[in-house]
């Protein structure tokens, strides 16, 4: 007899699945992008949506429908080295490098520096950081539990803290959308697109796909039709709640200029909205926002890092990486938020794109018949396109090498110039799957022997 899974479990894990996505850099983007697109938010939102909900949600549905156990299992399909060299690199990103850090030193500057009076040098920063990885690193010790302390009591305190604000801005805005800035006054789909990239979320709904397929997997679901019915359900749950939100925050932004005026970050955006409608009570209901936001985040990050590298080295217990990620996400979110983002744009720039066309290649599985010969030559060609766009954003370019894509390779200067490579090395791909195929004839024979 198939054992059921209650409903509320679904919604439990649905927001859970939430929090994990749902960390500072969801809250600061939105806000950002709506006061810099202006009349023109719907779309930069649309594009926003795409890239910040669309991709992570197919993101989990691919790792679902594969059947994989992890990451490095399924990036393996194009090679065991490029497996190995994508689920390190994704894990340091969306770990100790850049996202875990960036959410101890995001919920810092915006919930606790605008309350410090005075010059109390590193040492705020300091301290904060090894509280808040302190708490990251009490609950990660407990990973079986991650389900019910995000989905039962965390995600639903931070909706309630969040709908107070945005309830507000919806009942009385501050004002009318302004006029785009320059960034947002053409393409504003395609730059909106491109900023979606910053949430990381489409990197970690590869680590999140694992944590949601393992709780259901821990109440005794094991076939994989349930598996993945149970996935759906949840990401929805998930999906749904992550684009309302994003849409407020962008009419959020986009209605404040008018009482705030035009600011340089989200953050900033957030605290005069805040300060504008509650004054320092204001300031405390962001501060709760973004340590809610940023804490549960940190708890996935750590649980799923610390759960693929115990097993890359089997030495070494998952607690022990547990507390070393917590520490040493701690020291680095010192470097402050500013070098932080700096410097994880171009790698954020590099990897996404192959991300992306990982995660559609996993749908196609079926249809190429599982051939490394696609999977490898359209992640190649997906990298080499990529990895010049990194080196361009890291301030390195190869001058000659630009020149000749941003002349000749369409959307480029949008963004999206590895597309059509992809597109390209998968047909290519498949052509050399078909050629070096054996006949089945020859595969008859072969069984024969």
């Amino acid at each position: 007899m198939k054992k059921s899974i209650p409903f509320s479990y679904v919604i439990i894990t649905g927001f859970m699945l939430f929090a994990l996505f749902f960390g500072a850099g969801n809250l600061i983007f939105p806000a950002l992008l709506g006061q810099q697109s202006g009349t023109n938010v719907l779309t930069a939102n649309l594009g926003f949506i795409i890239t910040g909900v669309g991709l992570p949600l197919l993101g989990i549905l691919a790792f679902a429908i594969s059947g994989k156990n992890d990451l490095q299992d399924l990036a393996s399909r194009a090679h065991p080295i490029f497996g190995y060299a994508f689920t390190i690199i994704l894990y340091l990103s969306i770990g100790p490098l850049f996202a875990m850090p960036r959410t101890g030193t995001v919920s810092f500057e915006i919930g606790v520096q605008p309350f410090l009076s005075g010059d109390f040098g590193a040492w705020p920063l300091i301290i904060y950081s090894i509280v808040f990885f302190g708490l990251t690193c009490f609950f990660s010790l407990k990973p079986t539990k991650i389900v019910e302390v995000v989905g039962k009591y965390l995600t639903p305190a931070l909706l309630v803290v969040i709908a107070i604000l945005i309830v507000t801005v919806l009942v009385n805005p501050i004002g009318s959308p302004q006029e785009a800035t320059e960034t947002y006054s053409s393409n504003a789909f395609f730059k909106g697109f491109q900023e979606g990239y910053l949430t990381m979320d489409t990197l970690a709904a590869f680590v999140f796909g694992i944590i949601v397929i393992n709780s259901v997997r821990n109440i005794g679901i094991t076939d994989r039709k349930s598996i993945l019915a149970f996935t759906w359900k949840a990401a929805v749950i998930a999906a749904v709640l992550l684009a309302l939100i994003y849409t407020s925050l962008s009419y959020l932004g986009a209605t404040s200029v008018a009482g705030i005026g035009q600011l340089d970050n989200g953050g900033s955006v957030l605290a005069g909205v805040s300060d504008f409608y509650y004054g320092n009570a204001g300031n405390v209901l962001l501060g709760l926002i973004v340590f809610g936001a940023c804490l549960t985040t940190s708890i996935g990050l750590v649980t799923a890092c610390s759960s693929y590298f115990s097993r890359l080295l089997p030495n070494v217990s998952y607690n022990v990486l547990a507390i070393v990620l917590s520490a040493f996400s701690a020291v680095i979110a010192n470097a402050g938020l500013s070098n932080i983002i700096t410097f994880s744009v171009p790698v954020l720039t590099i990897i996404y794109p192959l991300a992306i066309v990982l995660i559609f290649l996993t749908f196609l599985h079926d249809v190429i018949g599982g051939s490394r010969a696609v999977y490898l030559t359209s992640l190649l060609f997906t990298f080499a396109v990529s990895l010049m766009e990194g080196l361009n954003a890291a301030g390195i370019p190869i001058q000659g090498v630009q020149q000749f894509l941003t002349d000749n390779l369409p959307m480029y200067t949008l963004g999206l110039g590895w597309l059509l490579p992809a597109i390209a090395g998968a047909i290519i791909g498949y052509v050399i799957h078909l050629a070096t195929k054996p006949s089945k004839t020859e595969f008859n024979k072969a069984n024969a022997r």
